[in-house]
């Protein structure tokens, strides 16, 4: 039997300015496919970084639209290409694919952004999106199958109406890190990798450098990510007489951000919400524990709190929590261990295995 054609539709890429761990994701899960003989095409916003139309390692790349105009576009290569299934990537806003395709819609979320909206949009829009998300979706998906990154997405999924029974968790694999030169640093080093955007909080990481900056005169933060929010950050840095322990390196090439973790000590995430957070099983390849916020979504999943990483209830619990680790190289060691043991068995692999037996559910339906 001819495996069948798979069309994702997505925001963006991970060639995209703002593209992160979950194009990153979609990505991985499209070549995976490819590699198993099915014909998979991403449809996403165009930009400057790449060209309209591209193959890449198998995988059929369609650029069209920009940040609105991406979801009617989206809507006419559903018509025009007429998959077999269609994976709606819903980053907070639905695709409504399913009000055009004749055959099967996946829905992929990665977490629910109730926390996200007024961040990124202010309040009344973001009450708008938060209504488009939480409940005109779910309605007008009622009966797709969803695939999540983590049980805790899952559950807050079933809060909006989309019962546990049609939602399938599929972990985010890990690229295996490249060989470094990187030792790690004799002075305290904090890292952040991420997208520099409001919700992602990299301020608070700052906060926590002021806040212990007279304990530990050398300590220093490195922040690896680009973003529109950028300025704004190197604002706050200069605001708190920060510049000479804050360095905001904007993008950077992934074997560089990969010597950056080698020679950190600690890893922050102090992100609203995440679908499961890839940077922290990155930094933990590399025996380097994280902090994050509790309240985080699938964070609580990514990090085994007290055995691989430690978990933060605000801003003065995580500065509470990063010290502890600073001052204690056993309890880094023991952390960083175990995630590094943990991180291993994160492959795209078995990732792609729990993705093809939902898509074969749906073809077969």
């Amino acid at each position: 039997m001819s495996r069948p054609s798979v069309l994702f539709v997505n925001w963006r890429d991970t060639a995209h300015p703002e593209g992160g761990g979950s194009e990153r994701y979609t990505e991985r899960i499209a070549e995976g496919l490819v590699a198993r003989g099915y014909r998979v095409t991403i449809q996403c916003a165009a930009h400057s970084r790449a060209p309209a139309d591209e193959w890449v390692r198998g995988v059929r790349f369609r650029r069209r639209g920009g940040r609105f105009t991406v979801y009617l576009r989206a809507a006419v290569a559903v018509l025009r290409l007429r998959p077999d299934v269609v994976v709606d990537v819903q980053a907070g806003l639905p695709f409504f694919s399913r009000l055009v395709a004749r055959r099967p819609v996946l829905v992929l979320v990665h977490h629910v952004h109730r926390e996200q909206w007024p961040a990124v949009v202010g309040p009344v829009l973001g009450r708008i999106g938060w209504w488009l998300e939480s409940r005109l979706a779910p309605r007008l998906y009622r009966g797709c199958r969803y695939v999540t990154v983590s049980e805790q997405t899952r559950r807050e999924l079933a809060g909006l109406g989309v019962p546990t029974s049609r939602t399938t968790v599929v972990r985010n694999g890990l690229d295996a890190p490249p060989p470094v030169r990187a030792t790690r640093d004799p002075d305290p080093t904090l890292v952040v990798v991420g997208r520099v955007v409001p919700h992602k909080r990299v301020e608070h990481a700052v906060d926590v450098v002021a806040r212990l900056a007279r304990r530990w005169p050398k300590l220093r933060l490195e922040v690896v990510g680009d973003g529109w929010w950028l300025d704004t950050l190197a604002e706050h840095v200069r605001r708190l007489d920060l510049a000479d322990r804050v360095t905001l390196h904007g993008y950077v090439a992934e074997r560089d951000k990969h010597e950056i973790l080698a020679r950190s000590w600690v890893h922050l995430c102090p992100s609203v919400k995440e679908g499961w957070g890839i940077a922290i099983t990155e930094a933990a390849a590399h025996g380097v524990p994280s902090v994050a916020y509790r309240a985080a979504g699938g964070v609580v999943e990514s990090i085994v709190d007290g055995r691989t990483g430690l978990l933060a209830d605000d801003v003065e619990d995580l500065t509470r929590q990063v010290d502890r680790l600073l001052a204690s190289a056993e309890l880094r060691a023991s952390l960083g261990e175990a995630g590094r043991t943990r991180a291993a068995t994160f492959t795209w692999e078995h990732g792609v295995d729990a993705f093809e037996r939902v898509l074969a559910v749906e073809w077969g339906s």
